[in-house]
């Protein structure tokens, strides 16, 4: 690996896609968003300061992705030190394996919805680590509630997309909130104004997060849930704990250091994805060869059936004896058993996944601080149900549950946690911090990270060239996703005949992730931002 020439070949964009800094860095998948970041930096803050209020801001102008009614997840690295924040959300009480027999249940209304806890990880990590006040946090996305920001292109096609799914919801919340005259898309440029969720957002900055969870909002969620035949209750708002400080878990991919989420996140399958391709030259993974792409398809899809076989419980994931998926004996066993054909052995039907519609953030100052927050509602859109008098969606992560194996970890129970497929990341080179990177994508967030890590570190590209790089994700059942015209025909051709079924997809597909990165540079001082091409986000710094 070139550190010196992945650094000094980075090229700024006028568009701010591509930016550099010399005081910290803040990239995210909204403009409005990112500024809210870069603004707390230049008050004194952090770079938790900096996360916490993007993360508000994002579920404010980003409210297909995240928002107030759904769930966090961090990796922080603070005065040295890294920590996994584990803000997962809950099943209610009144939630069992009965209720969601009909599968509607799980995906649209308000049964499917966890009982929030974003606002929990955001208020959180600002009580433990933040700097500035909190009202100070909460000011730029109450700005942006009550201004409104422009309807993009992306927002007005995914609600074209999920327009029948709001309309087929009898209280009609989702759409009252969230389409123009409860009815039709909103038009691009449309301006967007939220005035009862600015109500909302002044509320958690006058009396603190707990509000959410132990004041009026709480009461106002219970009765709207009541009315509509949920099932969270005031109850539910109270029991959810603080998030869980987790122990991260890590592996070296070449000279690197990832560290990455532990159960019930999907850490582990970006860390054995590394791992088995850490037992192919660099020179081969960079070379373009059709063959390369088959042994990175083959690497995709044991590393995800590992998942999907071995769903470790959280709770007692610290306390096994065996490691195994994260040794490095089995990762090369797992990589010397892809052979010069497709691995016939595994399932050729996909085992049904849940699909999310998430976004990540992450952030840097210039202290040596760093966070990576992937946050979601599920789908997109959520529940297409909305909080009454509130403005905000609820989610759908029960989808996110096992609803026919009582002995599975996240089998449906009362006060039970979803699993995820988020992996967000902190990537140290020689014990420093280089990189913070993550991305939404449901199942295919560890393909998305791994591509762009390795374009980094074995093709030596800067992260501006590294992101624009066409994508593929391959599932286990052997259906290759490509990009149009981002792979040579003869690449295609040899997999096909390999036996893999082949799904295009467009150029800059939104179904290959989104990847929102920072980092602090080794050979110089400063920063450089990457924000996704495929969405509407900006990367911008200090200077």
């Amino acid at each position: 690996m070139n550190i010196e020439h992945i650094e000094n070949s980075f090229r700024p964009t006028l568009d701010k896609k591509c930016s550099v800094a010399k005081k910290g860095m803040v990239a995210s998948a909204f403009p409005d968003a990112t500024k809210a970041g870069v603004e707390m930096l230049k008050k004194g803050g952090n770079a938790i300061d900096a996360a916490c209020a993007t993360a508000l801001a994002l579920g404010v102008c980003e409210p297909q992705a995240s928002g107030l009614g759904g769930q966090s997840m961090a990796i922080i690295h603070v005065d040295g030190e890294s920590y996994a924040i584990d803000g997962s959300s809950r099943s209610p009480s009144l939630a069992n394996s009965s209720v969601y027999s009909k599968k509607k249940n799980r995906r649209l209304g308000y049964k499917s919805t966890t009982v929030p806890s974003t606002l929990a990880l955001i208020g959180f990590l600002h009580e433990r680590y933040g700097r500035i006040k909190w009202q100070n946090i909460v000011a730029p996305s109450i700005r942006i509630a009550k201004k409104g920001y422009k309807i993009t292109q992306l927002q007005h096609n995914l609600q074209e997309r999920e327009l029948k799914s709001f309309l087929s919801i009898k209280s009609k919340s989702g759409a009252k909130y969230f389409l123009k005259d409860g009815l039709v898309p909103y038009d691009v440029g449309d301006r967007f104004i939220q005035e009862d969720l600015s109500e909302t957002l002044t509320a958690v900055s006058d009396y603190g997060y707990r509000v959410f969870y132990q004041g009026e909002i709480a009461k106002k969620i219970a009765q709207d849930m009541k009315k509509n035949h949920g099932l969270i209750r005031e109850e539910d708002l109270a029991y959810v704990p603080e998030p869980l400080i987790r122990k991260p878990i890590s592996r070296k991919y070449r000279h690197t250091t990832v560290v990455t989420l532990p159960p019930p996140a999907a850490g582990r399958t970006l860390l054995l994805t590394l791992m088995m391709l850490n037992h192919l030259p660099s020179k081969f993974l960079r070379s373009s060869k059709p063959s390369s792409f088959h042994f990175v398809a083959e690497t995709f899809r044991k590393a995800f059936l590992h998942r999907m076989q071995r769903p470790f419980n959280r709770h007692t994931y610290d306390q096994i004896q065996d490691t195994l998926h994260l040794q490095r004996s089995f990762a090369k066993q797992m990589a010397e058993s892809i052979h010069n054909s497709m691995d016939a052995t595994l399932p050729m039907i996909d085992p049904a996944f849940g699909s999310e519609d998430t976004t990540h953030l992450s952030t840097i100052d210039d202290e040596g601080n760093a966070v990576g927050i992937t946050q979601s509602i599920e789908l997109a859109y959520g529940s297409k149900t909305a909080a009454n008098g509130l403005g905000f969606l609820y989610n759908n992560y029960m989808s996110a549950f096992e609803f026919t194996n009582p002995n599975h970890p996240y089998y449906i129970r009362p006060n039970s946690i979803p699993w995820t497929s988020v992996s967000p990341a902190l990537i140290f080179n020689d014990s420093k911090l280089w990189m913070v990177v993550g991305s939404p994508g449901s199942q295919r967030i560890f393909s998305t990270i791994t591509q762009f890590l390795s374009r980094i570190i074995d093709g030596d590209l800067p992260m501006s060239e590294a992101i624009k790089r066409p994508r593929f994700h391959c599932s286990i059942g052997g259906i290759v996703s490509i990009e149009d015209g981002g792979f040579r025909n003869e690449i295609i051709d040899f997999l096909r005949e390999m036996g893999y079924k082949i799904s295009v997809k467009e150029r800059y597909s939104f179904y290959h992730g989104a990847i929102h990165a920072v980092m602090k540079l080794q050979t110089q001082p400063g920063y450089h931002g990457v924000a996704e091409i495929r969405r509407d986000g900006t990367a911008e710094g200090l200077n």
